[in-house]
């Protein structure tokens, strides 16, 4: 049978003041083509469906939308969504009793202090069905779980606890499947090790922990459908995945190889796994690749080609100007420079350029862009100053469960 493993829609996404409806659309679209082309038998979402915990009508009307096409193309698609740290647990498990008439499972929140009963174990271990209609596999459908969601002892990490959550579900579903039915994880965390893109990541700090140690997942597991980490990688001698996010969510994301999985299973072993490339329906770019003189910026400006496109895909643009001061009529000479081309500037950043007395042999630090002012990059600069710090992960997490802290006091 055929798995197809995706998450990280951010549906609703606002990039730089420009919504992503029509980029979102164009990837659905490309997506129900691929489900039926394939013969899909399922499709895994893992988690962060929407941008925000409360989403735009809009945002909801085009993700309700695509599961209604998605099994009036393929009858008999099974779907799993779990939720996940930027979405509400309740709002998207709200519609659950509905969608369950489609062949769709949602789990938006699940309580790991109270028993695993057999209408919680219902929720959680779906069966996939092979195109003969006969459960190929089960899915474990385990949402974005906060400290609170957790049983755990005095003195427990995290950690353990969701170690021991996954330990749980997977024994019971053991005693559900045959022993030809693989059973396959889902989840949305980071797992140590995993590259992490900063700009659109949204920290999980959860009792000092930012990232969890793959041997949380119990070796029964045959693959373990990820979401959270934008960037698609793979680990634990590949049965661990993160598929991606289908678009850039920031600037710092578009050189990702944005993808969906394709997992064939045998039985209970998983025979291949295969990316499926998604087209980029629209452009996002930094012109110049790297900050130069105004001057300089200008006249590449002027030569950039660009498409016609349609409304909502055109390119999303972003000029790099390497100055010590904004000259008081840079904007508008930029605008000047992309007169005519139906482009969407996203914004222009000024990097200040090195005293010219700095010498190659030098340790004087690169001077830093207005968006590099931001704490974590900040506290990374810092540790990349003292490279022979002991500990750097935990002061990472240390210091992102602080950041925290400040956040919701501010609030």
């Amino acid at each position: 049978m055929r798995l197809l493993h995706t998450s990280d829609w951010h549906l609703g996404q606002n990039f730089k003041g420009y919504d992503r409806h029509a980029e979102h659309r164009a990837f659905m679209d490309w997506l129900l083509d691929l489900l039926a082309q394939r013969q899909i038998d399922a499709l895994l979402i893992s988690g962060d469906i929407f941008d925000q915990a409360n989403p735009s009508a809009e945002a909801q009307r085009l993700f309700y939308g695509f599961l209604a096409q998605a099994r009036a193309r393929c009858t008999a698609l099974d779907i799993v969504v779990i939720a996940g740290n930027h979405d509400s647990a309740a709002r998207i498990e709200a519609p659950h009793p509905i969608l369950l008439g489609l062949g769709v499972h949602v789990v938006g929140q699940f309580n790991a202090r109270l028993p695993l009963d057999e209408e919680m174990l219902q929720r959680l271990c779906i069966p996939l069905h092979r195109a003969d209609g006969g459960v190929g596999a089960w899915a474990l459908a385990v949402p974005f779980l906060r400290a609170g969601d957790l049983a755990s002892a005095q003195g427990d990490s995290y950690g353990a606890g969701i170690a021991e959550t996954y330990r749980r579900i997977v024994d019971a579903a053991a005693e559900r499947r045959q022993p030809d039915q693989a059973l396959v994880g889902m989840g949305h965390l980071h797992v140590q090790g995993a590259s992490v893109s900063s700009d659109s990541e949204r920290r999980l700090v959860i009792g000092g922990e930012e990232a969890l140690d793959a041997g949380i997942f119990p070796a029964e597991l045959t693959y373990v459908a990820l979401g959270h980490l934008h960037k698609p990688q793979t680990l634990g001698e590949g049965r661990l995945r993160y598929c991606g996010s289908p678009l850039p969510l920031s600037y710092s994301e578009i050189d990702y190889l944005h993808q969906v999985v394709e997992i064939e299973l045998g039985g209970a072993t998983v025979i291949s796994t295969k990316a499926h490339l998604i087209p980029r329906p629209a452009l996002i770019l930094r012109v110049p690749a790297k900050p130069l003189p105004l001057d300089e910026a200008l006249a590449e400006l002027r030569e950039l080609t660009v498409d016609d496109a349609p409304e909502g895909l055109e390119p999303l643009i972003e000029v790099q100007i390497l100055a010590s001061l904004a000259p008081t009529d840079m904007r508008a000479r930029v605008d000047e420079a992309l007169a005519g081309k139906k482009i969407r500037l996203t914004g222009i950043t000024r990097t200040s350029p090195q005293p010219a007395t700095a010498s190659a042999d030098e340790t004087t630090s690169p001077r830093l862009a207005m968006e590099d002012l931001q704490p974590e990059r900040l506290f990374q600069r810092l540790l990349d100053e003292h490279p022979g710090i002991d500990n750097p992960d935990e002061l990472h997490a240390a210091f992102a469960e602080l950041l925290q802290g400040a956040y919701e006091e501010d609030a």
